[in-house]
């Protein structure tokens, strides 16, 4: 069998051996009061870039994410996946003392934001992250899953980029040690701050790392992998033209930022900026639900509205009789390419939504009103809208009677089912020009 999971904790990598008794703690899988002890279920709260640049936002951090839930969630584990600070490490205790709130053991990600300002080599890079929260690459089981931590931001002083996604030797032999000992009948989870994929044309993650990783879970019948930075939200299917080779496609949920766009945006009435993120997702937070088996189910909860699985854009005003030329449009928060999405007006027959690659229109006419503005909103302006993976649009009837009408749209999400939204358009009698 190898080693014993009594004795994975010494095989963490990114620190002195002095500090191994770190992981061997993260190991044990403890028990907190106020959690639901569930033995057929494992709740993980699944935080991407709270990233406060001060003290402010971490106000913003514990008033919109962290307080919400507390005394309301049923984890036992929670994740942030890197940029636990803006190149601001004095914020780190900030931070942890907020996540302390929620009463679970907690695992932290290192990100490019994490690094030390000025370091002069990939090696020493990383010591305000291993003061405050220990090794940057570690194991921790759990009774449904396995989960694994990786530093996966490699350094490069002088560099253009600065950095790159990637491992490291010791983190390889560390992956070597640990795999053969992991179950495969249960969930194993990569927890990662820079995303495996990358977009076209981009060169972000050295490919012979991600396949050499590949190549050590191929086995493995029950992977996720979970990534950051992007502040946005991706669903993305790892196949052979990225090097994956399993029997099954592997896939990467890219989890939205907790920061949303970097704490920006107009304040709303707790003034707290609306932090919108550029492909018109809220900020929040994911859960991921472990179950036996391997299975898991995954959820994206927007801070201020948790329930909302999609925010919908469309006209308040169309002219009747005029040509159906504009639409309404949905952004499905966990869409992925395949989702099923449908509309109907007035209750009538539901009709297909067709995906569309293009900005949210509610975070464009954010940005209007921006550039409107004779003065700024709020201490940055929300970003400037770019492609949404996961928005859906359908073409408003303006042949019906004039007045107010309907629209409902429904969303078959991988997890959750069914969910739906509504929003409402009015048709209006104009006279010939």
């Amino acid at each position: 069998m190898g080693r014993s999971w009594d004795n994975l904790g010494l095989f963490g990598s990114g620190m002195p051996m002095r500090t191994w008794l770190l992981p061997l703690l993260l190991l044990t899988g403890t028990a907190f009061a106020g959690t639901r002890q569930s033995p057929d279920t494992l709740e993980v709260l699944v935080f991407g870039d709270p990233q406060p640049k001060s003290a402010t936002d971490v106000d913003y951090y514990r008033r919109d994410i962290v307080e919400p839930l507390v005394g309301r969630h049923h984890a036992k584990l929670g994740i942030s996946l890197g940029d636990i600070s803006n190149d601001a490490p004095e914020l780190y205790p900030l931070v942890k003392a907020v996540d302390a709130k929620l009463g679970v053991p907690w695992l932290y990600v290192p990100g490019n934001h994490d690094v030390d300002v000025g370091a002069k080599d990939d090696v020493s890079s990383l010591e305000s992250f291993h003061r405050a929260f220990g090794k940057d690459t570690y194991a921790r089981r759990e009774k449904l899953a396995t989960f694994v931590v990786l530093d996966d931001v490699i350094v490069q002083p002088d560099k253009k980029p600065a950095y790159i996604g990637g491992f490291r030797e010791d983190q390889f032999a560390f992956l070597e040690s640990l795999l053969p000992n992991v179950p495969k009948d249960r969930l194993l989870v990569i927890a990662v701050h820079i995303p495996l994929f990358e977009g076209p044309g981009q060169h972000t993650f050295r490919d012979a790392d991600r396949e050499r990783l590949f190549a050590l879970l191929k086995d493995f019948p029950h992977v996720l992998l979970l990534s950051a930075h992007s502040h946005t939200q991706w669903q993305v299917a790892h196949g052979e033209k990225s090097g994956w080779h399993g029997a099954n496609p592997l896939r990467e949920y890219n989890v939205g930022a907790a920061c949303g766009a970097f704490w920006s945006g107009v304040k709303d009435a707790a003034g707290i900026p609306a932090s919108t993120m550029s492909d018109g997702t809220p900020n929040g937070y994911a859960v991921l639900t472990v179950k036996a088996g391997g299975e898991y189910a995954l959820a994206w909860h927007p801070a201020r509205d948790p329930d909302a699985a999609m925010a919908l854009h469309g006209p308040k005003v169309l002219r009747k009789g005029a040509y159906p030329a504009w639409g309404v449009y949905a952004n499905v928060f966990m869409g992925e390419e395949d989702t099923r999405v449908e509309y109907r007006v007035d209750g009538g027959d539901w009709q297909p939504m067709k995906k569309v690659l293009q900005a949210d229109p509610g975070l464009l006419a954010e940005n209007m009103r921006d550039d409107a503005a004779d003065a700024l909103r709020g201490y940055d302006r929300s970003p400037e809208a770019t492609p949404s993976t996961h928005l859906w649009r359908g073409a408003l009837p303006t042949g019906l009677e004039a007045g107010e009408h309907q629209v409902e749209v429904r969303a078959f999400d991988r997890w959750r089912g069914e969910q739906r939204a509504r929003t409402s358009y009015r048709l209006q009698e104009a006279a010939s020009p």
